[in-house]
């Protein structure tokens, strides 16, 4: 943990420093007589859509489509199934989501996906109605991003661990809603928060032991992402989540843990790619926000990759 904490101490001094140094070039400019700054949108926050869990302030631009392929293999560590027989979780597949967004405006994005887990077929609206300036005059991007999945899977499944319960096809439907706040400090550091409130239309009711609550609908979490430029086609990303849940505090029945992840960003051409480590099996927020069961300390952590790849699909120059 003192680790942890040194890091995140250092990440922030350099990005400080980074910024002051552009303030100091600011006021140098100044002085030489240069063009006062206009209210000039910042670009390039974030280099695509996702960090690695966590959406973005990045929107698709209009007229064009990104399509995304998410892989997430299986535990490396040996605690936590992994090991040296499973090739260190090559041999399994935790979770693949296949993406297509459109770009209806600059602004706003849809789009529509399928993951491996739970079947799961989602759709996507987001929404960038305020950004950054150059000049501070905005000194915030925001973004309001939705969500709605299905799970076409059997009903056994999807009562699994139950008895007794009328099928309701809005069972199978579960939503995400997030307000994400960014900041791009300078060219190598940008950083945001995610305020997010997730509701399950059928949960299965268990209960902790240890203090008696029970699962809810309803889920309250807040999340943080950054990315760190270390060259014009290289950066450090990050992101995590914390979620506001007494059935998760000390549950003697089933652990779960923040979904945290670390990963690095190559841009080559029109590809960019993500290559990262994660202890969520689940990709979309509907997933590995409430259910995340594996620890990093155990080895539950899992290697993935993200592939983005734009097409132009407007007939307009």
């Amino acid at each position: 943990m003192k680790k942890v904490i040194l890091c995140v101490f250092a990440l922030c001094q350099f990005a400080n420093f980074s910024y002051a140094q552009d303030d100091l070039l600011n006021m140098l400019d100044s002085a030489a007589g240069a063009e006062p700054k206009t209210h000039d949108k910042v670009t390039a926050t974030f280099k695509t859509s996702k960090v690695i869990n966590a959406q973005s302030t990045e929107t698709v631009k209009k007229g064009t489509m990104d399509f995304r392929i998410t892989h997430r293999f299986g535990n490396i560590g040996e605690e936590s199934g992994g090991g040296i027989h499973s090739l260190y979780g090559w041999d399994a597949i935790s979770d693949v989501r296949l993406a297509f967004d459109f770009g209806i405006t600059d602004k706003l994005t849809i789009g529509i996906a399928r993951s491996k887990r739970f079947e799961a077929i989602d759709g996507l609206v987001k929404w960038r109605f305020l950004e950054q300036t150059s000049d501070n005059h905005v000194p915030l991007s925001l973004v309001l991003y939705s969500d709605a999945a299905l799970t076409p899977q059997d009903k056994d499944q999807l009562y699994s661990g139950t008895e007794g319960v009328e099928y309701k096809f809005a069972h199978r439907l579960s939503y995400c809603s997030q307000l994400i706040i960014a900041r791009k400090f300078n060219w190598r550091f940008s950083m945001e928060l995610l305020p997010t409130y997730q509701y399950r239309n059928f949960v299965k009711g268990f209960i902790n032991a240890n203090n008696g609550a029970t699962e809810t609908n309803g889920l309250i979490s807040i999340g943080a992402a950054m990315r760190l430029k270390l060259t014009k086609r290289f950066a450090i990303i990050a992101d995590g989540f914390y979620t506001i849940s007494e059935y998760r505090t000390d549950n003697p029945s089933v652990a779960y843990f923040m979904p945290l992840s670390l990963g690095v960003e190559i841009e080559t051409g029109g590809h960019v790619f993500h290559l990262d480590l994660t202890n969520a099996a689940g990709i979309t927020e509907n997933d590995f926000i409430p259910n995340t069961t594996d620890d990093w300390l155990q080895g539950g952590f899992k290697f993935g990759f993200n592939i983005s790849r734009v097409f132009n699909i407007s007939r307009n120059k």
